[in-house]
């Protein structure tokens, strides 16, 4: 048994799930969400809790298993309560503004980036250097704070660019430390 996929799944008051032709539908106050699922995998809804299962016990369908139970849950936690991602921009002179559905970066290129910002997303500014990206689909906001941070990610030897908040950056010594002069 799969550790993940064998445990139950305890819908909260908040929530309604729905089975429906291969296809889990999530309802909440924040919006809906489905997810279609492989045909190696069964969901069953009993007393306010949901059980994931399995066809057979092939190493695929042992991996599916837990894959399908965390993406529920991941859904069900977007359409309760949702999912935030924090960006920071370091840089001198390097700032983002909302404008719009667009994000409009200065980032020290010679020419603004901008970023259309896809549905179902939500992007706040509360300082210059401050991204915060909101949203009820977990793999949605991970993409898209992945594509922003890709216009300038955290360099090496400064650190400027754009970063997830509290990201770890290895900083590299320069050349003139280097040699010792």
């Amino acid at each position: 048994m799969s550790r993940i996929g064998k445990k139950s799944v305890v819908i909260p008051k908040e929530a309604k799930l729905e089975v429906k032709d291969g296809t889990v539908f999530a309802e909440g106050p924040k919006g809906k969400l489905n997810c279609k699922l492989s045909d190696r995998i069964n969901v069953e809804i009993k007393d306010d809790q949901l059980l994931v299962k399995r066809v057979a016990d092939t190493k695929m369908d042992k991996s599916l298993h837990g894959l399908y139970r965390a993406l529920i849950v991941n859904m069900i936690k977007g359409v309760t309560e949702g999912y935030v991602k924090e960006l920071e921009i370091i840089g001198v002179g390097f700032k983002a503004a909302v404008a719009g559905d667009k994000l409009n970066m200065s980032l020290g290129f010679s020419h603004p980036v901008n970023f259309t910002i896809p549905a179902g997303i939500k992007i706040e500014t509360p300082k210059p250097t401050q991204l915060v990206i909101r949203g009820i689909d977990k793999q949605l906001i991970g993409q898209v704070a992945t594509e922003i941070r890709a216009f300038y990610p955290p360099e090496p030897y400064k650190g400027k660019g754009i970063r997830f908040v509290g990201e770890q950056v290895k900083k590299k010594v320069g050349k003139a430390q280097a040699t010792g002069k």
